[in-house]
């Protein structure tokens, strides 16, 4: 099935970001699954308000900001918005992401399942905190993503077991973007910062550090000697006994990506490492929930993306740094093909542009 995945851009006041998300946001099937999705939301989780308000407040002001602008969008009540969309408190289910990181590289693959997919793709520089581009989930979150100062980020999803109050994971890589400069700083914020759900975040910088953080509602530790690669398994000696028992497919991956790390395939690149099918990294496993989505990857140094959507797809590249010195975004829409069709409406419907 072709898919289209809708650009957006923003800048300046967070409020008017928010707003203007929510305007798009009505005109496309993906509103109306949320509107749906609102009454099993209800019932799945609570959200702790004022905690969700101290962190979120703390960390990224601008983000709270955004939130409210999209209430008024979207003619919500606040709290049903922070509710649905601030990710403090929810329930995840499984995912076969891959990352390769180094020198200034950092590369990710998203497999999951296209019904949950946003399938938005933002950029945005706000008034105050760092502006960042990357994968839109759940409106404000993001699945991956890189800040002006050279930050990259994505998360591997481990397993659902004991979850407690906390935010889930797209947020959390959204408050990273928006306020940590550094690999040293992100570790640091992911240690402080409340986990729902458990989750590895890796990381990239501009200075070429990496980093693997192994997080969960019992704390997060930074992995050592993390090997530039990341799947969805525990590696540090003190996580492994929160593992899932069934990590075998995550750890033959992991081994194939130190693999390719080290053949002369490593010469085609990040891109084709991990996009191409016949590196056996890139899947399409979507009815199993660890389908490729998406292949982004983020050069850190010169702020550049990119970006293939499905499997074996052409590549188009974006230039984060000429959007940051002013220049137009051109693009409203990347299109790529993804071998499935369950649940995917909100992909294959092309929405009107606006401009």
């Amino acid at each position: 099935m072709k898919i289209s995945i809708e650009a957006l851009e923003g800048r300046g006041d967070a409020y008017q970001f928010g707003l203007k998300q929510a305007e798009r946001l009505k005109q496309t099937v993906l509103y109306h699954k949320h509107v749906r999705r609102r009454k099993k939301s209800i019932r799945r989780y609570t959200t702790d308000f004022l905690a969700t308000k101290a962190w979120i407040q703390e960390i990224s002001p601008d983000l709270w900001a955004e939130l409210e602008g999209l209430s008024e969008g979207l003619g919500w009540r606040f709290e049903d918005i922070v509710h649905e969309y601030a990710g403090y408190q929810q329930s995840w289910i499984k995912s076969g992401c891959s990352a390769l990181m180094g020198e200034g590289i950092y590369g990710r693959n998203y497999d999951y399942h296209p019904k949950t997919y946003d399938g938005r793709f933002v950029m945005y520089q706000p008034l105050s905190g760092y502006a960042s581009v990357g994968f839109a989930q759940r409106i404000i979150g993001r699945m991956d993503g890189m800040n002006e100062k050279g930050l990259a980020i994505g998360y591997h999803f481990v397993n659902r077991i004991s979850p407690e109050d906390g935010f889930i994971c797209c947020s959390i890589a959204r408050l990273v973007l928006d306020s940590c400069s550094s690999v040293p700083e992100a570790v640091k914020l992911l240690q402080e910062i409340p986990h729902r759900h458990s989750f590895n975040y890796s990381l990239a910088d501009s200075d070429g550090r990496t980093a693997v953080v192994e997080a969960s509602a019992k704390g997060a530790v930074e992995l050592n000697h993390n090997g530039g690669a990341c799947t969805n398994h525990f590696r540090a000696e003190e996580k492994q006994r929160e593992n899932r028992h069934m990590t075998m497919e995550s750890e033959q991956r992991l081994r194939r990506l130190f693999e390719l790390k080290k053949t002369a395939a490593a010469q085609a690149g990040t891109f084709e490492l991990l996009n191409s099918t016949k590196h056996k990294i890139a899947k399409k496993e979507y009815g199993n929930w660890s389908g490729t989505i998406h292949t982004a990857v983020y050069d850190t140094t010169n702020l550049q993306v990119t970006i293939g959507i499905g499997t074996d797809a052409v590549p188009v590249v974006i230039s984060f740094s000429d959007w940051l010195k002013g220049s137009r975004f051109i693009v409203k829409k990347l299109r790529g093909q993804i071998e499935f069709e369950d649940g995917m409406e909100h992909l294959g419907i092309q929405v009107p542009e606006r401009s």
